[in-house]
């Protein structure tokens, strides 16, 4: 076909066997069986709050069926930057042995009669071709409608903060909007608590390893995940980026 070059042509020009171009062509593509590792470990770290160190990831790895020592799963956690947020974030005790601060649940109680009176947070990863992104949500408990999110390539506060910010940059807020979220260390940190107190809201979070209490967060990420990021494939970040855009536009995207 006019305008393309065969592979002996292109191989030709660049001084490189035809054994070679196959070979270099085949080390480009992502390997298959690691993503799949790395989504294993994602799935685990974020089920466990970010409890689990690497030594635990590897025995749960185990179970679920995943042959991997625990050099290659440190090596995959500070990858997808996992190792560095730990910071003894939890405790599989009591709340008061918690490190970082905790708040009532008080989302459990409240009687919604508009929007902007209390809002959801979660956080969820997507697997692209050849990485691991996370994606931030803030959601509307009234109207079950996304007002915020973020993408980012770290699980660092920073991502979450982001989410928040840009829900709260396009709506006029009254003080004492309650804002709900699970223990995460990206929420239970101090940047995000001096976030909250900028806008005047109120933290709420769910009681430990109970994940029914951000229920309609939890609803919507699977409504997500169903309609949007298991039904494509993302070469980039931008591409992923594109697709939330326009699925949080919906008008049924609330789950």
């Amino acid at each position: 076909m006019q305008g393309r070059l065969s592979v002996e042509r292109m191989c030709g020009l660049a001084s490189v066997s035809r054994a070679g171009f196959y070979r270099s062509l085949q080390e480009q593509e992502p390997d298959l069986e690691e993503m799949e590792l790395r989504s294993a470990i994602q799935a685990v770290v974020i089920e466990h709050k970010l409890r689990y160190g690497y030594r635990r990831v590897t025995a749960e790895l185990r179970h679920r069926g995943f042959l991997a020592n625990h050099k290659r799963v440190v090596r995959l956690m500070r990858l997808d930057n996992l190792l560095a947020l730990r910071r003894s974030a939890f405790v599989a005790t009591t709340d008061s042995d918690h490190e970082l601060e905790v708040h009532l649940n008080l989302a459990g109680r409240m009687q919604l009669s508009g929007i902007n009176q209390l809002w959801v947070a979660d956080i969820t990863f997507v697997r692209l071709q050849q990485e691991f992104v996370y994606l931030a949500i803030v959601l509307d408990a009234y109207s079950r409608k996304v007002v915020g999110w973020a993408l980012d390539r770290s699980l660092a506060a920073q991502l979450a903060i982001s989410a928040l910010q840009n829900a709260a940059a396009t709506r006029t807020l009254a003080p004492g909007l309650v804002h709900h979220s699970d223990r995460g260390v990206q929420y239970a940190s101090s940047e995000y608590g001096k976030v909250l107190d900028k806008y005047r809201m109120i933290a709420s979070m769910s009681r430990l390893a109970n994940p029914w209490d951000n229920a309609k967060c939890e609803s919507f990420m699977k409504t997500l995940k169903r309609e949007e990021i298991h039904a494509n494939e993302y070469r980039s970040i931008e591409d992923l980026r594109t697709n939330v855009t326009s699925f949080v536009a919906l008008p049924d995207s609330g789950g």
